[in-house]
């Protein structure tokens, strides 16, 4: 091969190689050269939002930024140093409108330092080598850390799982290679006629399974005919299986305050009797904590007038009603139900 051809050619490798991170030159996060992250030289290397969310400690607008919805797989590294921050497998929806994950890739990826910035103190997360400000840390995030990595996404870029070992991150290429794993939970609810909350429910993405049944009372395994006389303890339930890596506890909690009505006790349209009362059934106090910011926040809503008498108890067996009450909404489409979705 011609000599002048073969330099060419390894020329432009190196280049590729060099520029793959946003076409700047030379800054790689395994081999650090912290002179080159000099204000100049990243004015001119960065587009203007770039430069102002990391050397700025700016904040881009919510919705309108690039990774807010992004669901494929793969990593967020340093959009400065390309240093790997942060993976898909812990991204989730925070409906905040900025990419948010439950935590870092790695415990050494980030800096942690207190913002006295607004009226209360927040937590600055920063990247660790080139010192970019990515954005804020918070403790309202999923169970069971309750972390919210809330970033920019001009502070990041992402790589996808399949261009990993070609961009030099092999490394992570493990992160991928086993299935996430369905992790069902249980959310036990009632909210009036059990086959109208569970005919909603069976609606929402994540829900693998409903049943319905009678929980919170004082006789075993009761009989339908015993329930309508209001004299069991029990309310007629729901209990609902979910894969909490698609759809969260919160998220399930939310979705209960817009089909039933909250603001009736021991009412629910037609159907009157405690066995219709509004009850949220917790296993843990994890799960109590949650509902109790639910319930909170849709007060603060305000989308209720009237005081929420929704209790808050923990979970009792569940016993599972008669084989005809189970999905009857299904069977008789026409049949009673003054459940539907308020907002």
């Amino acid at each position: 091969m011609n000599s002048r051809l073969l330099t060419f050619i390894l020329f432009f490798i190196l280049c590729e190689n060099a520029m793959a991170g946003n076409g700047r030159f030379g800054l790689n996060w395994k081999n650090d050269n912290s002179k080159q992250f000099t204000k100049e030289y990243l004015k001119k290397t960065l587009t203007p939002i770039q430069y102002q969310v990391t050397q700025e400690n700016g904040t881009e607008l919510p919705f309108a930024n690039e990774y807010f919805d992004q669901k494929a797989d793969g990593i967020y590294v340093d959009i400065v140093s390309g240093e790997p921050l942060f993976s898909s497998r812990d991204k989730f929806d925070s409906k905040t409108g900025w990419p948010s994950f439950t935590k870092a890739i790695s415990r050494e990826a980030v800096v942690h330092h207190k913002d006295f910035k607004l009226i209360f103190s927040r937590t600055e997360v920063r990247s660790k080598l080139a010192n970019s400000h990515l954005g804020h840390v918070f403790d309202d995030g999923p169970l069971p850390d309750k972390k919210r990595y809330c970033m920019n996404s001009a502070a990041l870029k992402f790589i996808p799982k399949e261009d990993l070992v070609k961009n030099g991150y092999s490394d992570y290429v493990g992160l991928f290679n086993t299935p996430i794993k369905p992790q069902i939970k249980t959310a036990i609810l009632a909210g009036g006629c059990f086959w109208g909350m569970e005919f909603y429910f069976k609606k929402l993405k994540g829900v693998i399974k409903t049943s319905v049944g009678y929980t919170g009372g004082v006789v075993p395994n009761p009989t339908y005919e015993q329930i309508k006389k209001g004299d069991t303890g029990h309310a007629e339930a729901v209990k609902v299986e979910y894969d909490s890596s698609q759809i969260t506890y919160q998220e399930i909690l939310e979705y209960f305050f817009k089909i039933h009505d909250p603001t009736t006790l021991n009412q629910q349209g037609n159907d009157v009797g405690d066995q219709y009362r509004s009850s949220i059934f917790v296993s843990d106090e994890q799960e109590q904590e949650v509902a109790q910011k639910i319930i909170k926040k849709v007060e603060d809503s305000k989308f209720y007038k009237r005081k929420l008498v929704t209790e808050i108890v923990r979970q009792k067996d569940f016993f599972k009603a008669e084989d005809y009450h189970q999905d009857y909404l299904e069977t008789f489409p026409g049949g009673y139900n003054c459940h539907y979705l308020r907002y």
